[in-house]
């Protein structure tokens, strides 16, 4: 065996042949580590690879069975991951620390144990103590599950080659190392070894192998880009650790729909399914005040009502304030642009602070509309009418666009007992009786509206 030294930043796992303090890939400052990887040799200088076997072909058309699914009985997760788990996948749980990544994993294998499966925990974080612990607080620690503390990637391949688990769990793919590599564990060789060797085991014994990701202050995944490619599915668990409510979000998933979500409520019990987001991200129920309006939003194939809170106050400062929370800064830039030039509101002048309720995060263009709204109706102090659901996605030119699955959209407004909608006019809302839908082509009919309201509330008034 060959010793061969390489300089691998930890932070986006470009090498280079010699150290520096700066990588010249990502620009991290002292992110460099030397890393040295034992490697087989040839006897002979000039040696050649060896001659490869032929490989069968098969046709594009024909026909595959369906990969069966392991159902772990919690519904919210078997969502996400599209029906639940397939043996012989990969799957990586990135999430905050403390946001109950183990917590929701130790409670789908006791699940799973009481359907007779044979599950296995590896922790490479904690003691065999702590785990039961944690399983006794949960009310799990009478469930078959196997409990097991290693970091030794060959040590835990033995042991689940032995035990032949249905779905195993190891508790981080951090804190593996393997003995070939020179390396601390949590480098680029390990994180890629460890997760490459597990990986080969699921495809070759069938089990369905789940990883626990530490991630970064970005919210990404901590380690190389290319362990997110080699495993089948990528979930990230994401919520405020001082809000009771937690979102599993799949960002890939090669037997599933990406962009689903599982919704769930942390207690002193563990876990528990919100089997109705909507009125959960909704609100409370509160009185209508300015500045609030109701998003008919899709996640994955879920439609939820997402209430989006805004709110334009005077600034004192010389440069005002943006702050959103929920969703992207750069977008109510462009909003707040297009309501100053296409619609001639002067509102860059005051502090806007954008909040979604709920603690979810929306990603989709739809919700454009719903934020102009709300911005509209904060500055001029209207409340939107109770009832109103908006979707639409704004252009540069201050046309709405409609938007996609508009139909599920409303279908899911008409269920909560919402009775009007504001969507874009190119949009067909045939067959929705009962539901009072509202067409806007550009950002000055939602201006004409939003005056109307505003009329009419001062004639009550």
């Amino acid at each position: 065996m060959a010793k061969v030294s390489n300089f691998v930043c930890q932070s986006c796992g470009g090498a280079s042949s010699k150290w520096s303090g700066r990588c010249d890939n990502c620009g991290g400052w002292n992110t460099v580590i030397e890393e040295s990887l034992a490697i087989p040799v040839s006897g002979s200088k000039g040696a050649t690879l060896p001659k490869g076997r032929s490989i069968r072909l098969v046709g594009l058309k024909g026909e595959s069975p369906t990969p069966p699914r392991i159902v772990t009985g919690i519904g919210e997760l078997d969502r996400v991951a599209g029906g639940g788990f397939v043996p012989g996948s990969g799957v990586l749980i990135g999430g905050d620390p403390g946001i109950g990544k183990s917590t929701l994993l130790l409670q789908a294998l006791a699940a799973l144990a009481r359907q007779g499966e044979r599950v296995v925990y590896v922790s490479g974080e904690e003691a065999i103590a702590q785990v039961r612990l944690r399983a006794q607080r949960l009310g799990l620690d009478d469930s078959a599950v196997l409990l097991a503390t290693e970091t030794n990637v060959s040590d835990i391949l033995a042991t689940l080659n032995e035990a032949t688990p249905t779905v195993a769990v190891i508790d981080s793919i951090q804190t593996i190392w393997s003995p070939m590599i020179e390396a601390a564990p949590g480098t680029v060789s390990q994180l890629k070894a460890g997760a490459e060797a597990l990986i080969r085991f699921a495809k070759q014994k069938g089990t369905a192998t789940l990883l626990v990701g530490h991630v970064t202050k970005d919210g990404q995944i901590a380690g190389p880009k290319v362990i997110e490619h080699m495993v089948d599915t990528v979930l990230y668990f994401e919520g405020d650790r001082g809000h009771q409510f937690r979102i599993l979000r799949a960002v890939k998933n090669r037997f599933g729909p990406t962009d689903e979500i599982g919704v769930f409520e942390m207690s002193d019990g563990g876990l528990a399914e919100v089997t109705n987001p909507s009125r959960l991200f909704m609100g409370t129920g509160e009185r209508a005040a300015p500045g609030t309006a109701v998003f008919a939003g899709v996640e994955g194939t879920r439609p939820l009502l997402i209430e989006v809170q805004a709110l334009v106050a005077p600034s004192p400062l010389g440069t005002p304030r943006r702050t959103t929370v929920g969703w992207d800064s750069n977008r109510l830039a462009m909003i707040l642009a297009v309501l100053e030039a296409r619609a001639g509101i002067t509102i860059g002048v005051n502090d806007v602070f954008l909040n979604v309720a709920g603690g979810l995060r929306v990603r989709e263009p739809a919700a454009d509309l719903a934020v102009a709204a709300a911005l509209l109706s904060s500055l001029t102090g209207t409340v939107i009418p109770a009832g109103t659901a908006i979707f639409g996605e704004v252009a540069l030119s201050g046309a709405i666009r409609p938007v996609s699955q508009t139909e599920a959209r409303l279908k899911e407004a008409q269920k909560l007992g919402l009775r009007d909608a504001v969507i874009a006019a190119a949009t067909d809302p045939a067959g929705f009786r009962g539901l009072r839908v509202k067409s806007m082509e550009t950002i000055m009919d939602l201006v004409a509206w939003s005056a109307s309201q505003e009329r009419g509330q001062r004639r009550i008034a």
